[in-house]
């Protein structure tokens, strides 16, 4: 079931940000009302990119009150939990494709006292998570293949989100959808009306000049979309692509 239009959530990525000066941003993001921090953890292997590990985790636990949502693009990813536990995440996303016992590990996310959730890529199907849904507290869509930051968001993936939402709904389930994966003013409401109502942004969040006042035109139009979601059903496929025509 969708939570309240006030209980969606705007989860910037760091991913983005000059990470020599981090802590100054976690700061920054809390003053503009944010309150998840999205870390994203890749270790050159299961994606291309090399980003950091663990300790980054506890050295911005330090310096901020924001939870930490640490989606884990790394392969082996259960010899880890512990650790970023550790470190102060609140939540930790494992990719269902490097994961043999994906339940097993869920399992131990929770019994660590972290909120547990699943990943997919572009690629995956919805069958193949199909066993732990009633287990998680999110699935995470990727609307790109992930690896780097500044991608084009999918469209395609909006009729995976929507299915989703419909299998959530169907099974009276409180999971939330996080969707990452060049999420921006455009293609935003689409997203939430297709099923989302947890969003990540990364670079068309700390593109601007002015992170404040892009935050604001983020969590106003994060706020409207969601108000029009719960009240409006989805009629054909023209209400989830409307949105993603560049303007």
């Amino acid at each position: 079931m969708r939570p309240s239009p006030d209980d969606y959530i705007l989860s910037p990525s760091i991913l983005s940000c000059d990470f020599t000066s981090l802590r100054d941003t976690a700061i920054e993001l809390e003053e503009g009302g944010i309150t998840w921090l999205h870390l994203d953890v890749m270790d050159g292997h299961f994606v291309p990119n090399l980003t950091f590990g663990n300790k980054m985790v506890g050295d911005l636990r330090k310096h901020t009150g924001l939870k930490l949502d640490c989606h884990l693009m790394i392969t082996e990813p259960w010899q880890q939990l512990e650790k970023y536990r550790q470190e102060g995440a609140d939540l930790i996303t494992l990719h269902a494709e490097v994961c043999p016992h994906l339940h097993r590990y869920i399992t131990e996310i929770k019994r660590l006292g972290a909120m547990a959730g699943v990943a997919l890529n572009p690629a995956t199907p919805l069958s193949s998570i199909a066993h732990v849904l009633g287990d998680v507290d999110l699935v995470l869509i990727m609307t790109v293949d992930p690896g780097w930051g500044g991608q084009t968001f999918i469209p395609a993936m909006l009729e995976k989100i929507h299915k989703l939402r419909n299998t959530i709904n169907e099974l009276g389930l409180k999971v939330r959808i996080q969707v990452d994966g060049g999420v921006n003013l455009n293609n935003l409401p689409a997203a939430v009306r297709s099923g989302a109502d947890w969003l990540v942004v990364g670079s068309a969040l700390f593109g601007g000049d002015n992170l404040q006042k892009t935050i604001k035109a983020y969590k106003d139009l994060l706020l409207t979309s969601a108000k029009s979601a719960v009240t409006t059903k989805r009629k054909d496929s023209s209400i989830i692509t409307e949105h993603l025509t560049p303007k």
